[in-house]
């Protein structure tokens, strides 16, 4: 077990971290809030799906979320479509101008990674990816590994997006 002067300089390390998060959030398109990119993140990675469900990958309040989502709504990021499970519920999922907004916010980061780490190995940058990874495992993040396991897959899909990966199976 790390020594407890390892723990505070992780936990420093982390509360760091904020500096990297707001140098991401500028290199953002301007009528793109982090928050606002995340939802289509989200969206982007794992289909259509409920608000509800949305709020939960984001680990997030509801109110929040519904802020997030009407202001990617209202740019015409995402559409609203009653859930044809349940009518009182709506689907949430990327507008094709919204895919295209993931794609700039994609490249954009990357290329703000790429230029801030440009001295950094493939292996070191791998070796971070990994670790981060892990330490979300061990904090529960519901997102990790998600979309990797057809359990999973099955338990957050909705009818549509089954539909949807049905048709473009080979």
């Amino acid at each position: 077990m790390a020594a407890q002067s390892q723990y505070e300089e992780l936990a420093r390390q982390l509360s760091a971290i904020g500096a990297v998060k707001r140098h991401l959030g500028r290199a953002l398109p301007h009528d793109c809030q982090p928050g606002s990119a995340a939802v289509l993140a989200v969206l982007d990675r794992y289909g259509e799906m409920r608000l509800s469900r949305l709020a939960e990958l984001l680990a997030v309040d509801m109110s929040v979320t519904s802020r997030h989502v009407a202001h990617v709504a209202g740019r015409g990021w995402i559409e609203r479509q009653p859930d044809p499970l349940d009518r009182r519920s709506r689907l949430l999922r990327l507008t094709r101008s919204g895919e295209e907004v993931v794609r700039e916010i994609s490249g954009r980061c990357v290329d703000a990674l790429a230029g801030a780490l440009r001295d950094w190995s493939d292996e070191e940058v791998g070796q971070l990816n990994s670790l981060l990874g892990r330490l979300r495992d061990d904090f529960g993040d519901c997102r990790r590994g998600l979309a990797d396991t057809p359990e999973a897959t099955e338990a957050t899909e909705t009818p549509a997006a089954a539909t949807r990966a049905e048709a473009s199976a080979p």
